[in-house]
Order: structure tokens, then C-alpha cells, then sequence
């Protein structure tokens, strides 16, 4: 079940990877009464052009307005890949005057509080930030996934997701499984921290 957060106004910009969860809440936004054009950036790796065409696909079938962005400068000697990327989209997202709406999910979620959390500063994802709005925090990653296939909507997976070299997917592949066996109302529990959070 695909749950909001919050209201999504009704001409967004949506960021689209290709991937499973950004096809799935797209075809969701795109079956409402929204005006909805789409971003996606391209981060230059060997599979971005298989995430792109992916995207084109569907916005031409659907007759959507397709914004592309690239990576513009390199990367500084105390970033991390994965710190390089998402600033890069960070970037490109804030340049639209529209509301750039994504995919984050309930995983994500979770991830991020593991991961700030063993770093000392336990946070969560944030619904809002400037331009950008995160609406599907509450709707869980296999939720999406059944809502794409259950639509035979074309996607692509990212093998990052699978590599332990970067943080999340480390978290994702090997923790988050063990932090279920401890409390098995994670998600519950994450899910009640944003409402009480986003309400406040």
C-alpha cells in the first residue's frame, strides 16, 4: 500500500532514477489529477545511460516533459563517492523553481537513522528540504516494488545496492535484517517517529 506523508501539490517536478521505487511512485503520481514534468541526473557510471533511457521511455509513452542533468564538476578530495553524487543531485534538484518531489521511502528511512545514529546523531530523513519534498516516507520499498510489477512498469536495479563498499547498501544488505530481530516494530516505530515529527 502506497502511503503520504504529506499532500503533493499539484504541479511537481519528479526526480526519476529509473530504478523500482521512483517508477512506481511516478506511474502513481501520473494516474492523479497532477501536473507532472520529470528530472533525472545522470551520474556518468556505465549503467546511467540504461537509468536514462528507462526514464525517456516512459515520459515519451506518457507524453511527459523530461529535464536531464549531469555531473558538473569534480569531486573534492574529502568527499566520499557516494557524498559526490548526492550532492551533485542535490544541486541540480534546487535549481528548479517547482517542488522536485522523490521517491524516499520507508527504507530509506530506517537506513538513515542507522547510519546517523552509529555516527552519534540519530536523524531522520527530512519530509522537506527547500524545493525538494519526500511524501513517500511512509510507504515501504516492497510495497513500491509490488506496485511496479503489479503495473509492468520497466525498471532497471542499480548493482551499487548489492556492494558493501558504500555505507547505506552496507547498512541495507547486512544490518537492517539484525535491527528486525531486535525490534521487529522498527518500521512501526520509524513511521510514528515521522508523523509525530512532520505533525509537530
Amino acid at each position: 500500500m502506497i502511503r503520504l506523508l504529506h499532500k503533493v501539490p499539484s504541479s511537481i517536478i519528479f526526480a526519476c532514477s529509473g530504478g523500482p521505487d521512483s517508477m512506481a511512485a511516478l506511474d502513481f503520481l501520473c494516474n492523479s489529477k497532477r501536473k507532472v514534468e520529470v528530472c533525472h541526473f545522470n551520474h556518468g557510471t556505465e549503467r546511467s545511460e540504461l537509468f536514462e533511457n528507462v526514464v525517456k521511455e516512459f515520459c515519451n509513452s506518457r507524453g511527459l516533459d523530461l529535464h536531464v542533468g549531469n555531473i558538473s564538476r569534480d569531486r573534492h578530495k574529502r568527499e566520499s563517492l557516494e557524498e559526490y553524487w548526492r550532492n551533485e543531485r542535490l544541486d541540480f534538484f534546487f535549481s528548479f523553481s517547482k517542488p522536485v518531489v522523490t521517491a524516499h521511502n520507508l527504507d530509506d528511512v530506517c537506513e538513515w537513522w542507522v547510519f546517523t545514529s552509529l555516527h552519534g546523531n540519530p536523524r531522520l530523513i527530512p519530509s522537506k528540504n527547500k524545493n525538494i519534498l519526500r511524501p513517500f516516507l511512509l510507504t515501504k520499498k516492497a510495497d513500491l516494488e509490488r506496485y511496479c510489477n503489479s503495473r509492468d512498469l520497466r525498471f532497471e536495479i542499480d548493482p551499487c545496492n548489492s556492494e558493501d563498499r558504500y555505507m547505506r547498501s552496507f547498512i541495507r544488505n547486512n544490518m537492517i535484517e539484525d535491527c528486525l530481530k531486535v525490534n521487529p516494530g522498527f518500521y512501526k516505530v520509524m513511521s510514528k517517529k515521522l508523523i509525530s515529527e512532520t505533525s509537530g
